[in-house]
C-alpha cells in the first residue's frame, strides 16, 4: 500500500508513451543501437537480477538531489528513499567545489542582477528575489545544523566580504546608482559604497598593487558575503541519510530506462558499471536532480511536458593560484562587470575559496565549449537530446543569440596569455608562474520552445513536473547551488501540494525555515533576527549589520516601469 500523500495517480489516456533510450555513450542512429532498441523491451524483465519498491527514487548525487533527500526525510521520516549516482561517489560533478565559484549568491556583488532600464535606473527586483532565496539557504543550513545534519559549520561555509569592482565613468555612475538603489532594501544593510584608493587598498590590497595611479575606480563592499562548499554541504547531507534505515544510496549505476507502471508508479532501471548487471526501482516519485544530465532522463520519461526543453552546453575553466604570499593577502570574492560588446554569461571575479581544508585563489570563469552535458559526460549528450520536438526551437536560438555564439567563439580562442592578461586587469602584478588552468564543471541553459519567437534561452532553472506530480526534473543552471533549498520548497509547493496544506507539514517547514512563506524585504526586524540566529549557528566570523533605523521600499526608490535589458546569466 502505498504511503499517505505521495502524489501517484493512474497514468491519464494522454499521457505519452515512455521513450526507451540506451547509454548516452552509445553511437544513437547506428544499425546495432537501432537493433538493440527494438531488442530492450522483450529482454528487459527477464534481464533484471534485483527489484525493489521505494517512496521516492533520487537519480543523481549532488546538492540538489541531497536537498531533496533531507528535506523530505525530516518531513515524513518514515517515507523510504534511495539515491543512484552515476559516478563511484556523490558530489563529483557540478557540486563539487572545484567546478564551481562557491559563491553565496546574494546580489551583494553580483551585477547582472541589478541591470539598467531604458531610461538609467537601477532595477532591484531581481536582486531582491535572489537574496530572499540565499537567506531561506542560510536558515536550512542552520537548521541542519541545530539538528546534527550537518558538522563544523566552516567546514562548508565561511564568511567572505562579496565586492563590485569597476572602472571608467559610465561604469563608476552605475556602480553608484545601483549602491543608491539598494538602499531601499534592508537586506543589503552594511554595503559601502567608495571611490577612495586607500579604502581599496585597505579592502582589496593585492588587487590594488601596480594599478595606474591615473585609473579611475569604484568599488562596494558588503559584510554579508559567504564562500560556500556545496560538496561538503552535499557529501554531509548524504552522510547523515545514509545513517537512517529508510536510505539507500547506489553509487556507479547509470539509468538506462525509466517507465510508467500501471498502478502510475514509475519503473527505473540502472545499471551496474562495475558489474554489468541491471536493477529495478518501483518509486511512486521520481526527483531527476542529475545538473546536466537531468534533460536527457526528462526525455527517457517520455512525459509530453520535456517536449519543450533542449539544452545548451556551456561549460567553464578557472585560473587557479595556490601561492600563500598571495592568497593570504587577498579576503574577498570581486566581481566586476563584463566586457562591452560581449554577453556576460560569465561575468569575471577573482574569489577567495576554502577548498580541501586550505585557502585558494580563483579568478574566472572562462567559457568553454563542449557537447557534454556533464563534465564526466558523453560527446554524444547534445546530439542525442535533440529530438524533432526541440530541433526547431534550439535552431531559433542559435539564429536569436548570436552574439553569444561569437563571445563562445573568441574565449574558446583564448591563449594562457590572454587569460593572464584578463586576469592582470584585476590583479596587475599576477606572474604567469603563480597560475595555473582548471577545468570547471558543465552547466546546461534552457532552450524552450516559445509560441510566437520559436525557442527562447531561459535564465535560472526551472522545474518540469508530469501532470500528477508523480516525476520532476529540475533544469538550468543559474544561480544554481545556492538557491537548493528554495528550489526544493517550491517543488514542494508543485508537486506536493496537498501535504504542504496540511497542519503538520506547516509547522515542521517553518522549523525548517523561519521565514517561510514570508518577504524578509519587507520586515527589518525578521531580517535583523534571521542574521542573528544564522549568524551564530554557522560559526560566520563576520557580524552582520546593524539594521536599526533601516527600513523597507522607501518612498523615493526608483520605480520599476522602465524596459530592463535582459543580461544573460551562467552563475559558475
Amino acid at each position: 500500500m502505498r504511503q499517505k500523500g505521495l502524489p501517484v495517480t493512474q497514468s491519464s489516456q494522454n499521457e505519452k508513451r515512455p521513450r526507451i533510450a540506451l547509454t548516452r555513450r552509445q553511437l544513437l542512429g547506428s544499425a546495432l543501437a537501432a537493433a538493440a532498441i527494438s531488442y530492450l523491451p522483450a529482454t528487459q524483465g527477464r534481464a533484471q537480477t534485483n527489484e525493489r519498491n521505494v517512496d521516492v527514487l533520487l537519480v543523481g548525487g549532488g546538492i540538489m538531489s541531497a536537498t531533496l533527500g533531507v528535506l523530505l526525510h525530516q518531513l515524513e521520516p518514515g517515507w523510504t528513499i534511495e539515491m543512484i549516482e552515476r559516478l563511484d561517489a556523490v558530489a563529483e560533478e557540478s557540486s563539487n567545489g572545484w567546478n564551481n565559484a562557491g559563491t553565496g549568491h546574494s546580489a551583494l556583488c553580483e551585477l547582472n542582477y541589478t541591470p539598467e532600464d531604458k531610461d538609467g535606473n537601477v532595477q532591484i527586483t531581481s536582486a531582491i528575489n535572489i537574496n530572499e532565496q540565499f537567506q531561506i539557504t542560510r536558515q536550512f543550513l542552520s537548521h541542519q545544523v541545530e539538528m546534527g545534519v550537518l558538522q563544523n559549520p566552516r567546514s562548508f561555509i565561511n564568511s567572505t566580504p562579496h565586492m563590485s569592482l569597476v572602472w571608467g565613468d559610465e561604469n563608476i555612475e552605475y556602480l553608484r546608482k545601483r549602491f543608491e538603489a539598494l538602499k531601499a532594501s534592508p537586506l543589503f544593510a552594511g554595503m559601502e559604497f567608495t571611490t577612495d584608493r586607500a579604502k581599496m587598498t585597505e579592502w582589496m590590497p593585492v588587487m590594488m598593487e601596480g594599478r595606474d595611479p591615473a585609473q579611475k575606480l569604484a568599488a562596494t563592499r558588503s559584510p554579508l558575503g559567504t564562500d560556500v562548499n556545496f560538496g561538503e554541504i552535499t557529501r554531509q547531507y548524504v552522510k547523515f541519510l545514509q545513517s537512517q534505515q529508510e536510505f539507500v544510496l547506489r553509487t556507479g549505476h547509470e539509468v538506462r530506462a525509466i517507465f510508467r507502471n500501471e498502478d502510475g508508479s514509475w519503473r527505473v532501471t540502472s545499471q551496474n558499471l562495475a558489474e554489468g548487471t541491471e536493477e529495478v526501482v518501483n518509486a511512486k516519485f521520481v526527483f531527476l536532480g542529475g545538473g546536466g544530465g537531468a534533460l536527457p532522463l526528462l526525455q527517457l520519461s517520455g512525459i509530453a511536458e520535456g517536449d519543450d526543453y533542449a539544452g545548451f552546453p556551456v561549460g567553464g575553466s578557472f585560473l587557479v593560484s595556490e601561492k600563500p604570499e598571495i592568497v593570504s593577502r587577498h579576503l574577498a570574492k570581486v566581481y566586476g562587470k563584463a566586457s562591452v560588446g560581449s554577453p556576460p554569461m560569465s561575468v569575471p571575479h577573482l574569489d577567495t575559496r576554502m577548498l580541501d581544508g586550505k585557502q585558494v585563489l580563483l579568478f574566472g570563469p572562462f567559457a568553454t565549449f563542449s557537447t557534454k552535458f556533464l563534465k564526466n559526460g558523453s560527446l554524444w549528450d547534445l546530439p542525442a537530446s535533440v529530438t524533432l520536438d526541440n530541433i526547431w526551437p534550439m535552431l531559433n536560438v542559435g539564429w536569436t543569440e548570436f552574439d553569444l555564439v561569437k563571445y563562445l567563439a573568441g574565449q574558446l580562442m583564448m591563449s594562457q596569455e590572454d587569460r593572464m592578461n584578463a586576469l592582470r586587469e584585476y590583479l596587475p602584478e599576477a606572474k604567469d608562474e603563480d597560475w595555473r588552468l582548471w577545468q570547471a564543471g558543465q552547466r546546461v541553459q534552457i532552450i524552450k520552445r516559445d509560441a510566437e519567437k520559436g525557442g527562447v534561452l531561459k535564465l535560472g532553472t526551472e522545474i518540469v513536473s508530469s501532470a500528477d506530480g508523480s516525476i520532476t526534473a529540475l533544469l538550468g543552471a543559474s544561480p544554481g547551488a545556492s538557491t537548493a533549498a528554495p528550489i526544493m520548497l517550491n517543488l514542494l509547493e508543485k508537486v506536493f501540494a496537498d501535504q504542504l496544506a496540511t497542519p503538520a507539514w506547516q509547522e515542521r517547514v517553518r522549523q525548517i525555515v523561519p521565514s517561510y512563506g514570508t518577504a524578509l524585504n519587507d520586515d527589518p526586524a525578521a531580517v535583523a533576527r534571521v542574521w542573528a540566529v544564522t549568524e551564530a549557528r554557522l560559526d560566520l566570523a563576520i557580524a552582520s549589520p546593524v539594521l536599526d533605523g533601516v527600513a523597507a521600499n522607501l518612498p523615493d526608490a526608483p520605480t520599476e516601469t522602465g524596459e530592463v535589458v535582459r543580461v544573460p546569466d551562467m552563475a559558475l
